[in-house]
């Protein structure tokens, strides 16, 4: 699928894309682990944080199973894997949502995030769902998500905030 305008198609993942959506994952998320390290400082970062941003790799096999609830497709700009997005389309409440997902940062800040998430809100309206979600950091290194978020027409947010502690010993 791809907005008359754009040069951008999503399409089904399969198997074959795990290589390059992981690369895209990596490359896209290494300023975000930087972020949430400086933030936190080294120790905290080590002891609370690092287990999950390494944890993230995971997700795209899981991502990718067969028996898995999620949906999981890849963007291509102009025929290049540009990014990917993760969807959860749940037919008993209808609340749709965004989950994993990536534009490489070599084509960010162009708008294709937020024709990722216009096709996903249009995939979600497709199968019925009334409410769309998606969870994303509040740190500074997560305003360009936040950005096409609310660009592709999110605009009720709930503020979370993660506070730490380190204990002395």
């Amino acid at each position: 699928m791809a907005n008359s305008n754009s040069k951008l198609t999503m399409r089904v993942a399969t198997a074959l894309d795990q290589p390059v959506a992981e690369e895209i994952r990596q490359a896209a998320f290494e300023p975000v682990f930087a972020s949430f390290k400086s933030i936190l400082g080294n120790e905290i970062y080590e002891l609370a944080q690092a287990k999950e941003d390494q944890a993230q790799g995971n997700m795209l096999n899981e991502l990718l199973a067969a028996n898995s609830e999620w949906e999981l497709y890849l963007a291509e700009y102009e025929g290049a894997p540009v990014g990917f997005l993760s969807l959860k389309l749940d037919a008993t409440s209808n609340v749709g949502e965004i989950g994993l997902n990536a534009i490489h940062p070599n084509r960010a800040g162009i708008g294709l995030g937020t024709e990722m998430y216009e096709f996903a809100l249009e995939r979600m309206r497709e199968s019925g769902m009334k409410v769309a979600t998606v969870a994303t950091g509040g740190d500074p290194s997560h305003e360009p998500a936040r950005s096409a978020y609310r660009k592709a027409g999110f605009d009720t947010e709930i503020p979370s905030v993660w506070m730490c502690k380190l204990l002395a010993e």
